[in-house]
């Protein structure tokens, strides 16, 4: 699924207005995450906080009775993408950090995470440990050979 122009501008509004909700401070004072959910039956695509607060909501009408099997990783993929080009936005809320915008299913059940935002580290998708097993194994194989 390659988004529309129409899907990339709600997207990009939608980033914007949560920034709104967390403006840029000297000091932050509010400790939260942002949970992004989104509904493959009607496109809702909502922002909550910690406490379950909905920020913003919007409906993308690319994703309204979306049957296509990879759809949250198409979305995993847009969301990503547009909260990278607006990077200098996210990653400057009021918010203390770290924290990050996580992907959520309508039954709340987190599948991914989009961004995630550190004094000194962004980490843009992907499963942090992600080939670890693999690079350990490797480490101690080349440990092992050497002895």
């Amino acid at each position: 699924m390659k988004a529309n122009e129409q899907t990339i501008q709600q997207v990009d509004r939608f980033i914007k207005k949560v920034a709104q909700k967390f403006p840029e401070t000297e000091e932050a004072t509010v400790m939260t995450d942002i949970h992004v959910r989104v509904s493959q039956e009607n496109g809702d695509l909502m922002a909550f906080d910690d406490d379950d607060q909905e920020l913003t909501r919007c409906v993308v009408e690319e994703w309204i009775d979306n049957k296509d099997a990879h759809f949250y990783q198409n979305v995993t993929n847009i969301l990503r993408l547009e909260i990278a080009k607006n990077k200098a936005v996210a990653e400057n809320l009021g918010i203390i950090k770290p924290y990050n915008f996580v992907l959520e299913d309508d039954d709340k059940e987190n599948i991914a995470e989009l961004y995630v935002v550190d004094d000194d580290t962004i980490i843009i998708g992907g499963d942090l440990m992600e080939g670890l097993e693999e690079d350990l194994n490797a480490f101690l194989n080349k440990l092992l050979e050497e002895e």
